[in-house]
């Protein structure tokens, strides 16, 4: 664990504050039972967490639209604006937003719809509905996204596009319950289109960027199975969510937290490609 530290600090020192060891309708929550991993329950603080194409037998009734991770905060209507510039320096703004939409996943659990949509020079080069809910544990689930890529204004490409419960497509863990260093899990997983990975490397980080400064972060690490050569840092501030994200390997850029604020409720409800403001 300290030369992967190491190796960060020496990477990015340049772009973060150093390191310190010491920063559709609404689903009511279910009950308070844990859902199984395998055979056994979920337990975030001591890593039992889904990895790679492990099987889970989720419970529909164990989880909620309600995401409150203090770290992946889901509030409806709630819209973070990025930059984000990539490893060609191109400049591109990125516009998450926590619709009041729901939607009903193959696998038989209600998902709250995420839109996050990325433009260039105020053209639409990426939009995707993202899937996402918590269980009863406090574990926020990836379940797949409705993702499409555009060139010139026409759609180009809706690689990448899966849903948990079709075509052996399982969701994955995108927040633990208990972020503690060391845990790792898998953040999605369709065969040979999604293998993506995390793992907590700290929760004592820090980091400035244009919204402002924060401590007591988590950092995760993120890897993808399928491609190898590919490795993001993304840190997270409490009651905020991502606020930092670094590609270190294999392309990315830099994307940071420029602003915070509540959308109307029409916010990103609109088709790919034209979601509404």
């Amino acid at each position: 664990m300290s030369s992967t530290r190491e190796l960060f600090l020496s990477l990015v020192s340049v772009s973060i504050v150093p390191l310190m060891l010491a920063a559709c309708t609404e689903t009511p929550p279910g009950s308070a039972t844990a859902p199984e991993h395998s055979s056994s329950p979920l337990e975030a603080a001591s890593g039992d967490l889904p990895q790679g194409n492990d099987p889970v037998a989720l419970d529909p009734k164990d989880f909620t639209t309600k995401i409150d991770s203090p770290y992946f905060p889901l509030e409806q209507g709630t819209r973070w604006t990025y930059l984000e510039t990539d490893e060609k320096d191109h400049e591109l703004k990125v516009v998450v937003v926590v619709t009041t939409r729901t939607k009903k996943m193959a696998n038989g659990i209600t998902a709250r719809v995420v839109r996050d949509t990325v433009t260039q020079d105020g053209e639409v080069v990426e939009d995707t509905n993202d899937w996402y809910a918590q269980d009863a544990e406090g574990n926020v689930w990836y379940m797949g996204e409705d993702t499409a890529e555009f060139e010139n204004g026409r759609l180009s490409s809706r690689h990448g596009s899966f849903e948990a419960g079709v075509d052996g497509a399982m969701p994955g863990i995108i927040m633990p319950a208990v972020p503690e260093t060391g845990v790792s899990y898998r953040q999605e997983y369709y065969k040979g289109q999604a293998e993506d990975n995390g793992e907590i490397l700290s929760t004592t980080e820090m980091a400035d960027v244009p919204f402002g400064h924060f401590e007591d972060m988590v950092l995760e690490k993120n890897t993808i199975t399928i491609e190898p050569d590919v490795l993001e840092y993304k840190l997270y501030a409490k009651d905020v969510g991502m606020v930092l994200a670094l590609g270190i390997s294999g392309g990315g850029g830099r994307e940071e937290l420029v602003k915070v604020d509540h959308a109307p409720a029409s916010a990103g409800t609109g088709p790919l490609g034209n979601p509404n403001p």
